[in-house]
């Protein structure tokens, strides 16, 4: 028996007590327990297992009769090896290892349960986690010797193999860096000759089904770790095990799962090892697979071991997808009478029998949808090949014929577009299908939709033309509706892949022969999707008409758009009729112009059309308007916005009296007027949507809609549609729908100078009206505008001959705009806990300060006195805040304002002064943050604004070394001359005076010898990049990451 007097040694009472709380905490009398109650006992229970005394509970637990308590034992183990090993004394370290070998051996004797044993394997290998890694080893050989000690004891086969798997994975999942993961590594691989003979003699020999699975569970854990060289004689005896007879199905899954896992996790993966793994499935897949599949379409019943073998497939093909491509047409044989091309061939027939499994996915059968990945495997793999064109290729390829592995490939892709159709297809109603199978169906759907993109990356034209000529076939006799639908949602997946400048096919679609003998009445789900392939293919009437030599048919365009707006009165098809009607109009403005007296008849009958789909009919027609000359527009514009207007002004009067209703009216108009500003923004298109804002033609259209805006009618129109917004924002700014409505009509209602539009409205007077409904209620909408609108008064310009200035006046609007939002913003903010429960808002507000930091900066410096130290004092305080984004916007802030107040000497002053008052805290906060204030995600954006406070601590104070002096200050105690540091003879006596470590900075792991270290490099740091090196390393020391695997994926990932 092992020494455990080292342990130390509790009272009868506490062990009886911490087995009670156990038993009420975990046990049968949970039943009766409150929930109060049962956190109270896990509680108690968690604190006595924390404290050093708990190593005394190992035993006395694991020897208790009920197997909750031995398990708490065996758990109390690994986590006191896992958390606690650093306050456990060294020199008993080997003493702790052979008991805890003993403590196993013995409960694998006694016959512990799985779960108390699965703890103490874990508690193993945490504990040589601890110990194998140091020369000496104070555990070499560690996984022999325990494998020895529990066969000593009687330990069976399976026994062995759960605690190798589990070796396996916690040494795989270990938080491990250096010398120390080299040498736990080594372990591992100087015990697979142990591990292959355990395996071995499972599998050799006639053994128990458990212990059979057992030790492929055990060569699935490690076979990352073996070397191909100990993987490749499991291959053929494990396709040796795949005997599909029923008394075989345990055995036959089981040694899939591990030619899977073989296939897709060893070093076997990749296309590895063709002739020794991939060739030899494909014949047994030829000889024996066949007729599994055979069966399971006879049977129409897929069961456990043809469900296997669908995963079999699948993992073959991801793995071998290359080899399949490379030898479709192959003559080289494999063994007699089977060459490579024919096992290919064979592999694709049946992977395309899972495919098209009949029955309807998610109700009859799973299996279809896991092979869908592998076609787009295959089409990346084709295209590798040297015999397919590149499709991206400019140059066209010689006029020759096909090479016959291409029309190999064509011929799979076009029975797999066949087989696909059919399978997307809907029973015929009623289907009796619940919402959840439905929905199941549609995603189904959707994936095939994503397969089928791949499938016209192979056939390109000839797939568009087998669709539509499927479609005309389809309906030249009594149609299959579900099968036409099922053809038209095939058609609408593969639009982005189709070059709709080459697509003649849709002509045919789209004329009367097709989409005119597509019911107008009943059948929805056919018609959403007839309207969701015309939204899908919106451009094709503009993009073919300008690539074709032949002038496009003009009824074709009409005669989509009457189609289009007879389903907008039907409730159920208004949504998809209203957004294709928007893509049609919005893609085709120019052609569709001549036509505005059919839209004035379309806005006559606006009653009739659903509510909710209202302001896209709007927008659509807004967007015909657009293309017309800006005169032109003028009658139309006030015909469509007079009555939204009108009616804005009627909700506003019945407010007090008939506020839900009002308030419900004000919501749609804005939603309307907002659809109305939309349509009417410049669209790429458009004559000159393509065009430089340089371009004559633009500047003349441009001129041309400031000069329409002018006529009194248009200006009447747009005072009155202020004045509306006035009177909502005094009633219902802080009503939260109201203002999201607002939100969206701001941004389309505002525009840069090249999009302005007979509507849009200047950004001065809406950022005022944004001011007002801040100090009722300040929210991240307003903020967010407040933004928005202080950037166009500083508007980007995209000519290289005329340069941006900003909007006349908009230093004076800022100068009454800032101080407004400055005074809500630091208000709310400074009530204690705004921040914290407020992400939203502070993360706005500084957006919106950054904003003007970057378009207007001296306007910070010409506030009232105290305001910008207060906006300082409350960014600096945002940089503990624990929400990433708040901080970032925080950080972005200063750091910009910052940088934008160094470019000009005027502003410099301002600059330095600001470092003055403010660049020691700024620095502070920083350092905490690196010391783990802040989280760990936002240590890239502190770095970015330590480098912004190095680079521009410029002047008299002495550059750089003014931070490298805050930081000293800061990280240490002690007070020393900052002169020092501009005698460079001196700075060695500068860093010895900061041995004493009697600091207040923020608690962290960081010691004297790394913060004058960090300080040292920041001070001979010439780049960013150096800087960024010495804060990320303090960093990881700070947060105590250092040397771990997590701290190390930290610093790749900034």
């Amino acid at each position: 028996m092992a020494d455990f007097s080292f342990l130390p040694t509790l009272t009868t009472s506490d062990v009886d007590r911490a087995a009670q709380l156990i038993q009420l905490g975990y046990g049968p009398s949970t039943s009766t327990t409150t929930p109060e109650d049962l956190k109270r006992l896990q509680q108690e229970l968690f604190e006595m297992q924390r404290r050093p005394e708990a190593w005394g509970l190992v035993i006395p637990l694991l020897n208790h009769e009920d197997p909750n308590v031995q398990f708490f034992g065996a758990h109390t183990a690994q986590v006191k090896v896992a958390r606690d090993w650093d306050a456990f004394p060294r020199e008993n370290a080997e003493q702790l290892r052979d008991l805890l070998v003993q403590l196993t051996a013995h409960s694998i004797a006694i016959g512990r349960g799985n779960f108390i044993l699965r703890k103490l394997f874990v508690a193993i290998a945490s504990l040589a986690i601890k110990l194998v890694p140091g020369h000496p080893s104070r555990w070499p050989g560690w996984i022999l010797s325990c494998v020895q000690a529990f066969s000593e004891q009687g330990g069976s086969a399976e026994r062995i193999h759960q605690f190798l798997v589990i070796v396996a994975e916690e040494v795989g999942t270990a938080d491990l860096l250096g010398a120390s993961k080299v040498q736990m590594q080594q372990s591992l691989r100087d015990a697979i000759p142990l591990v292959v003979q355990a395996i071995t003699s499972s599998v050799n020999r006639s053994v128990s089904i458990s212990q059979f699975q057992s030790a492929l569970l055990t060569l699935q854990a490690w076979m990352t770790i073996f070397p191909s060289s100990d993987l490749l004689p499991f291959i053929p005896i494990l396709i040796g095990l795949l005997d599909p007879s029923d008394d075989n199905e345990a055995i036959f899954i089981a040694a899939s799962d591990t030619l899977q896992e073989i296939l897709s996790k060893s070093p076997l993966s990749d296309g590895a090892a063709t002739k020794t793994l991939t060739e030899p499935l494909l014949v047994w897949l030829d000889s024996v697979g066949s007729s599994i599949i055979a069966q399971t379409i006879q049977n129409n019943d897929v069961n456990e071991v043809s469900h296997s073998l669908s995963k079999l497939l699948v993992a073959l093909g991801d793995h071998s997808a290359l080899y399949i491509a490379a030898n479709i047409s192959s003559s080289i044989p494999v063994i007699p009478g089977k060459t490579k091309g024919y096992l290919a061939q064979t592999f694709l027939r049946l992977i395309m029998a899972y495919t098209g499994l009949q029955g309807y996915y998610g109700a009859d059968e799973e299996e279809s949808a896991l092979t869908l990945d592998f076609w787009y495997l295959f089409q990346e793999a084709l295209w590798s090949t040297e015999y397919f064109e590149d499709p991206e290729d400019d140059v066209p390829p010689p006029n020759r014929e096909d090479p016959v592995q291409v029309k190999m490939a064509k011929e799979v892709y076009i029975e797999l577009v066949k087989v696909l159709r059919r399978k997307v297809a809907f029973p015929p109603p009623p289907t009796g299908w619940g919402k959840d199978q439905i929905d199941a169906f549609n995603v189904y759907r959707r994936d095939v939709g994503d397969t089928l993109i791949n499938a016209f990356y192979v056939l390109r034209d000839d797939m568009l033309s087998y669709y539509v000529g499927e479609l005309a076939q389809l309906l030249a006799d009594e149609p299959n509706w579900q099968d036409v639908e099922a053809t038209l949602h095939c058609i609408m997946s593969v639009q982005e892949a189709v070059d709709l400048e080459k697509a003649p096919q849709l002509a045919r679609f789209f004329n009367q022969d097709i989409l005119g003998r597509l019911p107008t009445t009943g059948h929805n789900r056919l018609r959403r999707t007839t309207l969701s392939v015309i939204g899908t293919y919106s451009t094709w009437f503009t993009l073919y008409a300008k690539a074709s030599d032949t002038p496009a048919d003009p009824t074709l365009l009409l005669n989509v758009l009457n189609y289009v707006v007879t389903a907008l009165t039907d409730p159920a098809l208004c949504l998809q009729a209203a957004i294709a009607l928007r893509n049609l109009c919005d893609t085709n403005r120019k052609a569709l112009a001549p036509h505005i007296g059919a839209f004035g008849q379309l806005h006559d009958g606006l009653e009739r059309i659903p509510d909710s789909e209202k302001s896209k009919i709007l927008q659509s027609i807004a967007s015909v308007i657009e293309a017309l000359p800006a005169q032109e527009m003028i009658p139309p514009v006030q015909a469509i916005v007079s009555p939204v207007v009108q009616k804005l002004v009627s909700a506003l009067q019945t407010a007090s009296t008939l506020p839900d209703e009002a308030r419900t009216m004000v919501i749609l108009q804005l939603e309307i007027l907002a659809g109305i500003s939309k349509g009417l923004t410049r669209s790429s298109e458009g004559p000159y949507g393509d065009a430089d804002e340089d371009d004559p033609a633009v500047q003349a259209q441009i001129e041309s809609i400031k000069v329409a805006r002018e006529d009194p009618r248009m200006q009447q129109l747009r005072n009155d549609t202020f004045s509306s917004i006035r009177s909502i924002i005094d009633i219902w700014s802080t009503d939260a729908e109201i203002s999201h409505a607002l939100s969206d009509l701001f941004k389309s209602i505002t525009s840069l100078p090249s999009d302005i539009t007979l509507i849009s409205q200047p950004a001065g007077p809406l950022l005022e009206l944004i001011c007002v409904a801040a100090q009722k209620q300040l929210t991240a909408t307003w903020l967010s505008l407040a933004a928005i609108l202080i950037a166009q008064l500083n508007p980007p310009s995209y000519s290289l001959v005329v340069k941006s200035a900003p909007v006349r006046g908009a230093e004076a609007i800022l100068s009454h705009v800032l101080p407004v939002l400055l005074q809500c913003g630091l208000t709310a903010l400074a009530v204690p806990g705004a921040m914290e429960a407020n992400p939203d808002i502070v993360q706005e507000f500084f957006a919106c300060m950054d904003r003007v930091a970057q378009d207007f900066t001296k306007s910070f410096y010409t506030l009232a006195p105290g305001l910008l130290d207060a906006l300082m004092q409350c960014a600096i305080s945002s940089l503990a805040l624990q929400e990433r984004y708040s901080l970032v916007a925080a950080a972005n802030f200063m750091s910009n304002l910052i940088h934008r107040s160094s470019l000009t000497s005027e502003l410099n002053a301002h600059k330095l002064a600001l470092l003055a008052s403010h660049g020691r805290s700024i620095t502070r906060a920083i350092l905490q943050g690196f010391a783990g204030v802040a989280p760990r995600s936002v240590v890239p954006n502190l770095i970015e604004m330590l480098g912004a406070l190095m680079n521009r601590s410029s002047g008299t104070d002495g550059g750089p070394a003014t931070v490298a002096h805050w930081m000293q200050d800061i990280l240490f105690s002690v007070r020393f001359d900052f002169r020092l540091l501009s005698i460079f003879t001196s700075l060695y006596r500068v860093l010895n005076a900061l041995d004493a470590d009697q600091n207040d900075f923020v608690q962290s792991k960081a010691g004297p010898e790394t913060k004058k270290e960090f300080i040292k490099a920041v001070l001979a740091s010439r780049s960013l990049k150096k800087t960024r090196e010495a804060a990320q390393q303090f960093a990881l020391v700070a947060r105590g990451l250092e040397g771990s695997s997590f701290g190390y994926a930290s610093v790749v990932a900034m």
